[in-house]
């Protein structure tokens, strides 16, 4: 029997009778990072790092049923070990590593090399059979580094108050947007953030977290009182009605989708800023040399192509089939997901 099997509840470990990241409820979830498609509603009891476990209690309403354990830290369940080891991709995110009888495999969740200040830094786990993301698993997809983005978002910022416009980003209100906060120029005027954004923050304070000193935007305030300054939100609230009260106002969109002219055209956005918190081609294949695994299973993006390519670099390489999203949640959650309501804003 293998050691984890894919069923259409999620990754499945039947000898400790847990799933990992399950998509439908379980009795027992092993969950990877706080992303709805990752984490989600129902299941009888969670375990995941400490770091995450804050983000999950907020999101999900939950109490007493999650177990929380620091990186490295091993757990036995029915002779299985289990540990979280850094993926970083956001706070508190991990691979998730699963041992039984010397047979290691490494499911990694979502996951990025480059260090970013507010997550736990990436740290390749060796094993004989590692699950990877590619979602921007093509050739084509080469990120910049982190520091020339952010001098080009500094840049789009201090031009928009030159021009009398207010900056508006858009990006996910967990991992993005604390990204974001905590990369930018913050003496370059006043930020602003959506409730979603603001309540995360929150969240992640609570737990440690330092990031720059923001304002919630409120339904009384006026449009004066945005001149010059940076508002982050959700993308779900780009072409509500709570963006009008920042016109005239300039859009810019935080997402590895935005290095496709057509994704920034198609969601309205002045500027597209290439920051993704996902592995890009060079991560992906990096990453998978350093397991050392013999068997790679290939999760959503271009799982077709990246397990063909491994293939061809003579690795046993399959394409799995599941129901994690990567980065287009990033387009498609809505900011209700984080407690808050895009119009009461």
């Amino acid at each position: 029997m293998s050691l984890l099997t894919f069923t259409d509840r999620g990754i499945y470990c039947a000898k400790a009778d847990v799933f990992l990241d399950p998509w439908k409820p379980v009795k027992r979830a092993i969950i990877s990072h706080g992303h709805s498609d990752h984490a989600s509603f129902g299941h009888g009891a969670y375990m995941c790092t400490t770091g995450t476990a804050p983000i999950i209690k907020h999101r999900l309403s939950l109490t007493d049923n999650v177990q929380a354990l620091p990186y490295g830290e091993q757990v036995d369940i029915h002779g299985v070990k289990f540990s979280f080891h850094p993926a970083g991709h956001i706070p508190g995110s991990a691979q998730i590593r699963v041992e039984h009888q010397g047979e290691v495999w490494v499911f990694s969740g979502d996951y990025k090399r480059a260090p970013d200040h507010v997550s736990e830094p990436f740290e390749p786990a060796r094993c004989h059979t590692f699950i990877t993301e590619s979602t921007f698993g093509l050739p084509f997809y080469r990120w910049q580094s982190q520091q020339d983005i952010m001098n080009d978002v500094n840049l789009w910022w201090r031009k928009n108050q030159s021009e009398g416009k207010v900056s508006v980003m858009a990006g996910y209100a967990l991992g993005k947007s604390q990204r974001v906060l905590k990369n930018i120029d913050s003496s370059i005027g006043k930020i602003f953030t959506h409730g979603a954004i603001h309540v995360m923050n929150d969240v992640l304070m609570r737990a440690g977290m330092v990031l720059p000193e923001t304002t919630r935007v409120t339904a009384e305030m006026k449009k004066q009182d945005f001149e010059g300054a940076l508002i982050l939100c959700p993308p779900s609230a780009v072409g509500s009605s709570w963006i009008r009260k920042f016109m005239p106002f300039s859009l810019g969109i935080a997402s590895g989708w935005m290095l496709l002219r057509g994704a920034r055209r198609r969601r309205g956005a002045d500027r597209g800023f290439v920051l993704s918190d996902h592995a890009d081609w060079n991560e992906l294949n990096t990453t998978v040399h350093e397991t050392g695994a013999e068997r790679v299973f290939v999760t959503h993006g271009y799982a077709a192509v990246f397990a063909q390519w491994l293939r061809e670099k003579g690795l046993d390489a399959h394409e799995v089939k599941t129901q994690f999203e990567g980065e287009l949640g990033e387009i498609v959650e809505a900011a209700s997901e984080e407690g808050v309501k895009t119009e009461s804003q």
